[in-house]
């Protein structure tokens, strides 16, 4: 922790970043790099740096027992064209990632919903390079350049409380989209647009290239190690959604809110879930076992966060996470059964700040996810069954519970201890284990504790 703490003193602070976000306000800087600090920002740039560390243990269940611990360093950069060039409105934005360790899901769990969401292939990529130029007063804002979605679609700010990498990307989307879709770790080039046509309304609309690394088997941090690949020749990803924020009245006092519908549509070619060209089951010995394409996949989604509780000593205008009060979030995604091998997703949680005395701006929450495996899957293996003639295990849902407790050690260092639960992990998948193929992965409890700290 304390060469971590080092390593992120030797860099410039975040951007923007206030005094109690960042470690600037109780670790020792040198005059001379906060001098530098100031002299970069009066030139439009800023960078900094996150370090993230989780150490993990599963006590019950997966494939075995095991501990892990793994990293992660985000080295951010900003440029604000108009202060460095006179470029009004525009900016330019780039990030890298550097991995370290490996991660329990992969290793002992063999789960859908990852464990931690910094868990990826250990390696140094380029996640994100933009150029974002705004319009009209800030009404729309166009992003082109590398960039992922993760951040901004069937997103709330309340799920960003929680470790588990399903309450951020959530698993219908990184399941049924090439490669995992555009998301943490791994960047693709696209266009964004953001437009707030009214002070409640703000549309979201983008396309993406449709796989982040060249297709084939295996993980497609493999396939573009180093987030280099910059694909353009993929079939493409179109993804919108329309946010409506609002404000109940309960008590005398304001409770905002918002509701997020949204769609994205992949024009690819998919994997049948069960049936070859042929119209025989994949896992018939008659068939060639090479699954039909089928055109096209969508998905539907819905997004509702709302405050339940605000002191009234709170008059921070609109929905946030980070004041103190109750905020709760819920989502529920769609897509079709015979190409999406996960066709309908919810989650939801609750987040409480500053409910502990002396600590007012610690935060703990519960979230709980449920991964539905798509009927057309589970029909295959039933007929795997019928085949086999044997009671090999059948997939059915996923079922993920967290509980976290986020405590603000110092500004810009988070100490956050956390409980899961996987109920029948990928659905219900054959343990590799066994030998015998008949058993299914058992139900895992998970503890961990994250390190962050911001600089």
């Amino acid at each position: 922790m304390v060469a971590a703490a080092v390593v992120l003193a030797s860099a410039a602070p975040a951007h923007a970043a206030s005094k109690d976000e960042t470690i600037a306000g109780w670790f020792p800087i040198p005059k001379e790099i906060a001098d530098w600090r100031a002299a970069l920002d009066a030139r439009g740039f800023t960078f900094g740096i996150t370090y993230v560390g989780d150490t993990i243990g599963n006590v019950t269940g997966g494939t075995r027992r095991a501990a892990v611990h793994q990293g992660r360093f985000d080295f951010e950069g900003d440029l604000d064209l108009d202060k460095a060039f006179g470029w009004a409105g525009a900016r330019a934005h780039a990030s890298v990632i550097a991995i370290y360790g490996h991660g329990l899901t992969h290793t002992s769990i063999l789960n859908l919903a990852p464990i931690s969401e910094i868990e990826g292939q250990p390696e140094t990529r380029l996640f994100e390079a933009y150029l974002e130029q705004g319009f009209w007063n800030g009404k729309l804002f166009v992003r082109a350049g590398q960039q992922a979605a993760d951040a901004e679609f069937f997103d709330s700010e309340t799920d960003d409380l929680f470790v588990n990498g399903t309450f951020g990307w959530p698993v219908n989307k990184a399941s049924n989209m090439p490669g995992g879709g555009p998301a943490m770790p791994v960047g693709v080039l696209g266009v964004r647009a953001k437009a707030a046509p009214t002070d409640d309304i703000t549309v979201f609309a983008a396309i993406f290239n449709g796989n982040p690394a060249a297709p084939g088997p295996g993980d497609p941090q493999v396939h573009d190690k180093h987030g280099l690949a910059f694909r353009i020749n993929d079939a493409p990803l179109l993804i919108g959604q329309v946010r409506y924020d609002y404000t109940l009245t309960a008590g005398g006092g304001a409770l905002p809110g918002n509701i997020t519908p949204g769609a994205w549509y992949h024009t690819g070619d998919f994997d049948d879930q069960r049936f070859t060209a042929a119209g025989l089951s994949l896992a018939d010995p008659a068939g060639n076992g090479i699954a039909r394409k089928l055109h096209g996949d969508f998905g539907l989604f819905g997004v509702i966060a709302q405050t339940l509780y605000r002191p009234a000593s709170v008059t921070e205008k609109g929905f946030s996470a980070s004041v103190p009060g109750v905020t709760a979030f819920a989502r529920a995604a769609y897509s079709p059964p015979d190409r999406s091998p996960i066709d309908f997703y919810a989650d939801a949680g609750i987040g409480f700040v500053g409910f502990v005395p002396g600590r007012p701006i610690d935060r703990f929450g519960v979230a709980v996810a449920y991964i539905h495996v798509s009927p057309d899957a589970r029909r295959l293996d039933l007929d795997t069954q019928a085949f086999t003639g044997l009671p090999t295990p059948v997939r059915s849902v996923e079922t993920v519970v967290e509980v976290i407790y986020e405590a603000h050690v110092k500004p810009g260092w988070l100490l956050a201890p956390y409980f899961q639960y996987v109920y029948r992990p990928s659905g219900g998948i054959s343990n590799p284990e066994d030998p015998t193929g008949l058993s299914r992965i058992g139900d895992a409890a998970i503890f961990g504790l994250t390190t962050t700290v911001k600089y």
